[in-house]
């Protein structure tokens, strides 16, 4: 009988994976082809741009925003593009020609450039989208040159997640002129609006989010946020209604007791003016 060979106890076994592979801080997000972080953050943000900017002097129907979307920009390089994380047009139908969803924004085929654009500031992005970068002549320029010298943005807005810093721009006299906040916001009187920072919850997301306001500073909700709002106004209304219920009641009560003396009093109360 063949005797098994003895056990042998393994003092330092291997370690698991998820303690000796790169994790999603180690391993790169972007393209090295098109730089940029298509992370989470980089989906969520601009979707809370996107809900929330409803410019209120427009037409809802001549306002269109995007995000992530090539930007085509020279009519004689007609294949450069740039692409915003966020970008807001006004006197634009949101289909366009009023028939399709847009595969790109095309600027010599619009009848209007962007008036508001946004970039989230990524390590890899920071000098060309700062302006702190300038590409060869033969090759397509930084987003500053085009936003500024090509496009002519009215309005440029830089946003870093890492330093929770807002860097804002107004193109005065052809060149982009640092803005300064009013109230903690960026007012845009040509929207009818204001863009500031927010700290709140958005998707169940605690965080300083990127958002826009009236210029009064009131929130511009988003659908979820009006649903809790009217469900707070309906109860609000039933408590008030509850309330004034309950003070005709006790008004009913006091006037039936005053009755009820007057009579014990030999007076009648139907025979008052």
């Amino acid at each position: 009988m063949t005797s098994s060979p003895p056990f042998i106890p393994q003092s330092d076994p291997p370690l698991p994976p998820w303690e000796t592979l790169p994790t999603m801080y180690d391993l790169p997000s972007d393209n090295p082809e098109e730089p940029g972080l298509p992370d989470d953050f980089h989906f969520l943000q601009p979707l809370l741009l996107y809900l929330t900017f409803q410019p209120t002097i427009w037409n809802p129907e001549l306002v269109y925003s995007a995000a992530d979307l090539n930007l085509y920009y020279d009519l004689q390089h007609p294949l450069w593009y740039k692409r915003p994380d966020w970008f807001g047009v006004v006197g634009v139908s949101k289909l366009y020609k009023g028939e399709d969803l847009r595969l790109s924004y095309v600027t010599w085929q619009e009848p209007a450039n962007p008036f508001v654009v946004v970039e989230l500031l990524s390590p890899g992005t920071e000098a060309e989208d700062l302006g702190m970068k300038k590409n060869a002549a033969d090759k397509p320029p930084s987003k500053w040159e085009v936003y500024e010298g090509i496009l002519r943005i009215p309005y440029y807005i830089v946003f870093s997640r890492y330093t929770d810093e807002l860097q804002a721009f107004q193109l005065a006299g052809g060149h982009y002129e640092p803005m300064n906040l009013t109230q903690g916001r960026l007012p845009m009187p040509e929207l009818g609006l204001s863009l500031g920072l927010w700290q709140g919850s958005f998707q169940d997301i605690p965080k300083l989010w990127l958002r826009w306001f009236t210029l009064a500073g009131e929130l511009i909700p988003v659908p979820t946020e009006e649903a809790a709002m009217a469900k707070q106004e309906a109860a609000t209304a039933k408590q008030e209604a509850a309330t004034a219920k309950q003070e005709a009641a006790t008004a009913k009560q006091k006037a039936e007791q005053l009755t009820e003396r007057l009579r014990q009093l030999g007076v009648n109360p139907d025979e008052l003016d």
